[in-house]
């Protein structure tokens, strides 16, 4: 059972409801600064990985509207433009951030979107390609969220 779930609104923008309002911080960093943006979720994924491993993240997470630090002993999520803020277990974050790319994936691909990028493939899968193309080393992810 998860704390935390998604759902679209009207016009086609994800919304959470978590089981605490403790997680809200976390609530707002996915549907705001992760988003639609497969991508970047998978970059959250790999940073919670690499942390999990014991090491740094491949990268800092870079946002105008949140300061998110990934360390092994948990993650800290600050918004730029107001008091929100939390405190949470790598374990937790990771929770949230594989629902909601499970969340993402269950949308279905919009048939009038032209991709340049791996047309053919449905778009998380274009989009995990890009990603370890992009970054160049295999998404740690693969075997565990998907294959």
């Amino acid at each position: 059972m998860t704390f935390m779930t998604f759902r679209l609104d009207q016009f086609g923008l994800p919304l959470f409801r978590a089981d605490s309002s403790r997680y809200d911080a976390l609530g707002y960093w996915l549907i705001s600064d992760v988003s639609i943006h497969k991508l970047v979720c998978l970059d959250a994924l790999a940073m919670l990985a690499d942390v999990s491993a014991g090491r740094d993240p491949f990268e800092p997470w870079s946002s105008d509207n949140y300061t998110v630090t990934f360390t092994p002993t948990g993650v800290s999520i600050r918004s730029n433009w107001s008091d929100e803020s939390g405190e949470y277990g790598v374990d937790e974050v990771r929770q949230a951030v594989e629902e909601f790319w499970r969340f993402l994936v269950a949308q279905p691909d919009k048939p009038h979107m032209v991709r340049e990028y791996h047309p053919e493939l449905p778009d998380w899968q274009a989009s995990l390609l890009r990603w370890e193309e992009k970054w160049s080393r295999r998404h740690p992810s693969r075997g565990t969220l998907f294959d």
